[in-house]
């Protein structure tokens, strides 16, 4: 499934490295935090070549990852990967407001005895 996701990064984890059978690879996780109006944080990880694109970007840019998330089953239980295959800086078009639910009571209708 392939998705993209916009948030602000929030911490870059330590690069790791190793070998398999396939040969040597590296790979690098960073965190970024959505802009819902509940805030969730999301674990992506990048490998290889895509590990020097995260040096291009700070703490708390605001970031738009394209995404492959797939799960996979080992031993009876499911592992699940997000992986971005691209990152990039997501324009600062202004912060707005999340939407309002209610209204504010008016308060011009309130029963008061002030004589303004």
């Amino acid at each position: 499934m392939s998705c993209e996701l916009t948030g602000k990064l929030i911490e870059k984890l330590q690069p790791l490295t190793g070998e398999s059978k396939n040969g040597k690879w590296e790979k690098q996780d960073f965190v970024i935090e959505t802009y819902d109006q509940y805030p969730k944080k999301i674990c992506i990880t990048l490998w290889n070549d895509k590990v020097q694109n995260l040096t291009h970007f700070a703490i708390g840019d605001k970031l738009k990852a394209s995404l492959n998330i797939s799960s996979r089953e080992y031993n009876g239980k499911w592992y699940t990967d997000v992986v971005a295959w691209r990152i990039e800086k997501e324009a600062d078009e202004g912060m707005s407001l999340p939407p309002v639910d209610e209204l504010p009571p008016d308060i011009s209708a309130a029963d008061d005895d002030l004589p303004f």
